[in-house]
């Protein structure tokens, strides 16, 4: 034995735990990686919104910190005499001391930077999430300059720790949705991950201490003693091939995302659940083809990417049109969607360990070339965000867009397999299987499309209604029925009516506005929807100025066609923002209305705590005129009826919304009487008083007022209830805060208080 290979024997014995430790505490950092992301874009949309455009911006400005991060790893890999174990420590001790104050900074920035332009929103973004995503970035490619030099197998090295890091980063978003997030908030939250953060460089400062002192001596000797392979690949097209590869995955995670959302009414724990399964998938696909590169040989290492490839093209053809059909599964059609979404997700995170052993040699440069690698990965997912999460979907539905990315993996396989060494014969046999995919995709997703949404709204109910509309823009998907109820990402949303004889969708609170302030001439409303409750009090003869901040301009699409609110567009009174309404608030701090309505949807969807919380009732009270009210719906939630209650002095439940006030509300019935008598909308009179039906209609109305009486407190189910008998009747219940979410994650997991 030469002494080379006595050297080389000893020492990769002296350094093989100190690679299983390095796998070790990179699985362990993944857990507060994505624990910080998902926190800090929940921090972050509180600032910016949660319309379409602050979405995208947070979470790219993620994206290309990492980005960002991967370069700067890739240039310190390349420095000699730094220990792996003390970098690593130093980053995760940094990350911890930036999440301590993180949550802090952020709610400072947000002060000062209301009321930005989307160019100044992407700048504020960045700078804010620079430096710890960046941090996170740089730790891939410094462990596989470490790793690739002593296995002399970059594919395999990059596998398996993209493997070990996503593998924790998949986990950390169960936990998130079924313990941290429900039960400790976002400052619990943070909380845990800097304790993780703070062991992690903990464990990796006491594995430096018995490290082989002779790591980067060995790795220089192993470089000598063994040659690189032969590169398949032009480092530039690998480039280029990742960088579409990302495109098309995180493309798929957003067509995902969009048809979870709907199956289970944005259900932000359903959203947590299917990222956590998408990393799965990308962390076993990395896994499977870290292996193969060490197992095999180039040419069936394309085979199984090529053939992964297809399957998952495959997958992606069923994956709407199987969840339709399957639709009555109801809250279980999540244990359908898992498997798919896994399988889809794996193949495409077979791409980075496979491009990386066709391109990148195990040397000295091998930490660089993979930060680029990652880094092409990182910005074509940050594109497939932003083209077809801003852009595709403002133009074409769920159908059309997965047919797209269906048969963009259908190409992708058809290039990358015609590099492939096989037999002629069997190449064309595969060739005309993934075309015939992409054919099967483009005619039968999109046309089924409409039919699997409908199914997927109605969940095999026998109730089901046909939907007469479906609109879908980057912003979710609006269906109305043919009986004129409204629904919005598959959740009820309103309805077309402002019949208050009729009274299908609870119209009578829109009516009730005169009931609460004498003169309400300026008025907010946040949300649209139908349109029903703008008509109203859109025709209150006291308003003189009606405000809409709404999220989702397909709303309006739908108002132009509908008789009974169509007229609301051409209101000279009215004036409709498209914009977040908390984002337009803290934009426009000197505005002041006598009311701020808010008809709010239910309070366990996702984001809804924005308008529900403490901070944002304290937002909407500084823009109330003397004696002006928020009236706002609580969807029945006591916690949520709670909170208002706790914040303003006076106030009441009316029906399920409630009435808040700095001032005594006056409760004048005899005021609101006379209103109803003389309200019309489009000239047509509310009621007719020459029939005894409406009378009736409204005297039971007026008969309202008793609720207000003494010896009404403890009825539960009566229209009103004072908040002082409201505060008796939920004592012990926590309020509603930004920091805990309220009921949007303890509802999935069957927990309300």
């Amino acid at each position: 034995m030469t002494s080379l290979e006595l050297a080389s024997g000893q020492s990769i014995a002296r350094t093989g735990w100190q690679t299983r430790a390095l796998y070790a505490l990179f699985f362990l950092s993944g857990f507060p990686a994505l624990i910080y992301q998902l926190s800090w874009q929940r921090s972050l949309f509180l600032i910016f919104g949660v319309n379409i455009e602050s979405v995208t911006i947070v979470v790219t400005a993620f994206m290309v910190g990492l980005g960002f991060g991967s370069l700067a790893g890739g240039w310190f890999s390349k420095r000699d005499g730094v220990p792996i174990l003390t970098a690593i420590a130093a980053i995760e001790f940094l990350t911890a001391a930036f999440g301590v104050v993180s949550l802090r900074i952020f709610d400072e920035a947000g002060n000062f930077t209301a009321g930005l332009s989307l160019p100044e929103t992407a700048i504020v973004s960045f700078a804010l999430v620079v430096i710890p995503t960046m941090l996170m970035g740089a730790t891939l490619p410094l462990l596989v300059e470490h790793v690739a030099r002593r296995s002399r197998n970059v594919g395999n090295a990059v596998g398996t720790l993209y493997f070990v890091n996503t593998l924790g980063a998949g986990f950390a978003c169960f936990l998130c949705a079924f313990f941290l997030f429900p039960f400790l908030g976002l400052t619990g939250s943070i909380d845990v991950a800097v304790a993780i953060n703070a062991a992690v460089g903990l464990a990796a400062i006491v594995a430096q201490k018995f490290a082989a002192h002779k790591s980067d001596a060995v790795a220089r000797v192993l470089e000598q003693a063994s040659p690189g392979a032969r590169l398949a690949f032009s480092f530039p097209l690998v480039l280029l091939l990742t960088a579409v590869g990302g495109f098309i995955s995180l493309s798929y995670e957003i067509v995902f995302f969009r048809t979870i959302a709907f199956a289970t009414g944005s259900s932000p724990a359903a959203f947590a659940l299917m990222l956590g399964v998408f990393l799965l998938g990308i962390a076993f696909g990395s896994r499977e083809a870290g292996d193969h590169c060490r197992a095999l040989n180039q040419t069936d290492a394309m085979r199984r990417l090529v053939s992964g490839l297809i399957v998952a093209a495959a997958l992606g053809t069923a994956f709407l049109p199987v969840l339709g059909y399957f639709a009555w599964l109801d809250s279980q059609i999540l244990a359908l969607a898992t498997p798919i979404i896994f399988v889809i997700a794996r193949a495409w995170g077979s791409l980075l360990p496979y491009f990386a052993a066709l391109a990148i040699a195990p040397d000295r440069e091998a930490g660089m070339r993979t930060a680029l690698l990652y880094l092409a990965n990182i910005l074509g997912s940050a594109s497939g965000s932003v083209f077809t999460g801003f852009v595709l979907m403002n133009y074409f539905g769920i159908g059309a867009i997965a047919a797209m990315l269906v048969v963009a993996t259908v190409v992708f396989a058809l290039m990358l397999g015609d590099r492939v060494a096989v037999p002629h014969a069997a190449k064309m046999q595969r060739a005309a299987l993934a075309v015939g995919i992409g054919i099967v995709a483009s005619l039968v997703v999109p046309l089924n499309a409409h039919e699997a949404l409908t199914k997927l709204q109605w969940k095999g109910a026998p109730y089901a209604r046909p939907l007469t509309d479906i609109l879908e823009n980057r912003n979710g998907i609006i269906t109305v029925t043919d009986d004129g109820i409204v629904y919005g990402d598959g959740m009820y949303d309103g309805r077309f009516n402002t019949d208050l004889k009729h009274d299908t969708n609870g119209i009578v609170r829109a009516y009730a506005l005169s009931l609460f302030h004498a003169a309400p001439r300026d008025v907010l409303m946040i949300g649209l929807s139908s349109g029903s409750w703008a008509q109203v009090i859109a025709h209150d003869p006291d308003v003189q100025s009606l405000t809409i901040v709404e999220i989702n301009p397909g709303y309006v699409s739908l108002i132009k066609s509908r008789p009974e609110v169509a007229s609301l567009l051409k209101n000279p009174k009215v004036r409709i923002i498209t914009d977040d309404g908390r984002r337009w608030l803290r934009a426009n701090p000197d505005r002041r209305f006598d009311a701020v309505v808010s008809n709010t949807t239910w309070h366990f969807r996702a984001s809804v705590t924005n308008l529900l919380s403490v901070e944002f009732l304290r937002l909407a009270r500084r823009h109330l005129n003397a004696g002006g009210i928020v009236f706002y719906n609580t969807t029945e939630s006591d916690r949520v009826q709670r909170t208002g209650c706790s914040i303003f002095p006076y106030g009441a439940r009316f029906t399920n919304h409630v009435v808040l006030s700095d001032t005594p509300i006056d409760w004048n019935f005899s005021r609101w009487k006379q209103k109803l008598e003389t309200y019309r909308i489009d000239g047509q009179p509310i009621f007719d008083l020459a029939r005894q039906k409406d009378r009736a209609v409204l005297d039971e109305l007026i008969s309202w007022q008793t609720s207000l009486a003494p010896e009404s407190a403890g009825v539960r189910n009566r229209p009103i209830e004072p908040c002082p008998d409201l505060l008796r009747r939920t004592a012990g219940l926590a309020i509603v805060t930004d920091d805990n979410m309220g009921s949007e994650w303890l509802h999935f997991i069957g927990v309300e208080y």
